[in-house]
């Protein structure tokens, strides 16, 4: 058993790295590639600003129900076999859309891929929960975060400016970022589960009454509408952010680079401040932080201009990954949720979320016309929101690390 224990306490490093490279090189690479290639993208396909904004935000419409799906579907046929299906899907639809010709299809194949990586990100971060025990759940979710933060920026930096040019146009460019991604469904389909975790043929829930249970749980709710403005405001401010300071004058390098800066510091930050969550054992403190900060930011993005943009995009970016670590463990340690419906719940808050991420950049967008720096307002207000329904939500303990069974 000792040696059991040794084999396990190393493999699950081995899961977290793959956790981590999944999702950098399946979900944030190809996703924020999108950002800054939607100015070319928008050129070939004839788009305007509102298009724009609905592809970047449609992506989660089907997501809001396929996040809720997988987390239940993860609970009861296990993390592992959703991933490898999900991983797959999402790198193929992820190429699909080199071969968009027009709004509709673009729109479509993006709805489709939204559908996937929900399945993909849920699941990836329920095996991190179930490999690592409360006390280091912090450290995982962080690192988690931190490898998306470093996707995020290699999708915001060499997308446009470097990889474009070097492969021919967006085109290739998303054609090649999706079969990378579906490559990573192979060394899932090889993982084994803990040692200790205990293996059922059947969940101990229905997955019905496993949703009635996390749909009965207030704080649940809350923590869905917290993301809903957090996570929504951030999704159209990055949507948008390279299109309007292009629209300023600034050269496509430099507004692109404001967006790699919004994910440096992200990737720097993340890290301390989620073990400083860990040690300090009340994370809605730092949420809390987080959200306004959010919120502060993304509002000063429509009342400053020169270099008071990059403080004003620094000054929101360095806690957007840090946040999303933090928040993750929290959902985890929610009163009532145990390791047998902790995808379902986590699945039932991206849901929430997704309406969010769905709505915010085309509403958002749509305000340009009073004046260019209005959306930014709009998205600050929505993280206000966030603010608010954080603040209702009830602390709670972090679950016993005995609770160890699961079915992955």
């Amino acid at each position: 058993m000792k040696i059991m224990k040794e084999q396990d306490n190393k493999y699950k490093w081995y899961i977290l790295t793959l956790v981590v490279l999944t999702n950098m090189f399946t979900v944030a690479i190809p996703s924020m590639g999108m950002a800054v290639l939607s100015d070319e993208i928008s050129r070939d396909l004839n788009l305007n600003l509102v298009q724009v904004g609905i592809v970047w935000g449609m992506g989660a419409l089907l997501g809001v129900f396929a996040s809720l799906l997988g987390g239940a579907i993860g609970d009861k046929f296990g993390a592992k076999r959703v991933l490898v299906v999900s991983v797959l899907l999402a790198g193929l639809f992820g190429m699909l859309r080199g071969f968009a010709f027009d709004f509709t299809s673009m729109t479509v194949i993006v709805i489709l891929l939204g559908a996937a990586i929900p399945f993909v990100t849920t699941n990836g971060i329920k095996t991190a929960g179930v490999w690592f025990p409360p006390h280091q759940l912090g450290l995982a979710n962080g690192l988690i975060s931190m490898g998306m933060a470093l996707g995020f920026l290699i999708g915001a930096q060499f997308s446009a400016t470097t990889f474009s040019p070097l492969l021919g146009g967006w085109r290739n460019v998303l054609l090649l970022y999706g079969l990378i991604g579906a490559l990573f469904s192979i060394p899932w389909f090889f993982t084994r589960t803990p040692f200790e975790a205990v293996r059922s043929t059947d969940s101990p829930h229905l997955m019905r009454k496993t949703l009635q249970h996390v749909a009965s749980l207030k704080n649940v709710w809350l923590l869905g509408f917290t993301l809903f403005g957090v996570s929504g405001a951030i999704q159209g401010m990055l949507g948008y952010l390279p299109l309007y300071l292009r629209g300023l004058g600034w050269p496509p390098a430099y507004a692109d680079g404001a967006l790699s800066a919004f994910h440096t510091i992200s990737m720097i930050c993340v890290m301390p401040i989620a073990l400083w969550s860990d040690r300090l054992g009340s994370r809605k403190g730092l949420l809390l932080t987080g959200a306004s900060i959010v919120a502060l930011g993304s509002g000063l993005l429509g009342f400053v201009s020169g270099g008071l943009i990059w403080a004003a995009v620094l000054f929101s970016g360095f806690v957007r990954d840090a946040f999303m670590a933090i928040f993750m463990t929290m959902v985890f340690e929610t009163e009532g949720v145990d390791r047998d419906c902790a995808g379902t719940a986590l699945g039932f808050v991206m849901a929430i979320s997704g309406m969010g991420t769905v709505l915010a950049p085309p509403l958002g967008n749509s305000l340009a016309v009073l004046w260019p720096a209005a959306p930014f307002v709009f998205w600050s207000a929505l993280a206000v929101f966030g603010a608010i329904c954080l603040s209702m939500v009830k602390q709670a303990q972090a679950f016993p690390a005995a609770e160890l069974t699961v079915n992955i």
